[in-house]
């Protein structure tokens, strides 16, 4: 699960309360987000990375930052190699589901529970990766026809 802080750790940790400990969790967190950890209700190992850019990096800046994401991603994922990682809208998933569809993995995306009328960012890059791509308002199929509804993470 990619923990993105503020409402993305939210929502990841509603849905790993929700599927409970049927499963195995592991958590990817940015380096500056040590409160996701401690928010954490289902155990598991915690990677931190550092995030794939800052609202005022100019796009080499950018570009540098996403590499080493990409790079730290791969080092995690041979660690944990997971089957499957689940994300709730923060930008550090795409290089992460990048390097988990690469190995063949599935990815979960599940736009952010704020965008009710408009596509995220994330959320644009992340449909034409995701194996299955949920959207938490009605309102946002008409903006992506092959997600699936399966209503609000609250």
């Amino acid at each position: 699960m990619i923990l993105g802080s503020g409402g993305h750790t939210a929502q990841m940790i509603r849905l790993s309360e929700m599927l409970g400990s049927a499963f195995d969790y592991a958590y990817l967190i940015g380096y500056d987000d040590r409160l996701s950890a401690r928010k954490i209700k289902i155990p598991g190992e915690v990677y931190f990375v550092h995030r794939a850019r800052s609202h005022e990096d100019n796009l080499l800046v950018t570009g540098f930052k996403v590499l080493r994401l990409f790079v730290e991603s791969l080092v995690a994922f041979l660690r944990i190699r997971p089957e499957a990682v689940v994300s709730a809208g923060p930008g550090m998933a795409v290089p992460v589901s990048v390097v988990c569809k690469l190995f063949g993995k599935k990815v979960i995306f599940i736009e952010d529970w704020s965008r009710v009328y408009q596509k995220s960012k994330t959320g644009r890059a992340m449909y034409n990766i995701s194996d299955l791509f949920f959207v938490q308002w009605p309102e946002l199929l008409r903006l992506y026809p092959k997600a699936i509804y399966a209503g609000r993470l609250a």
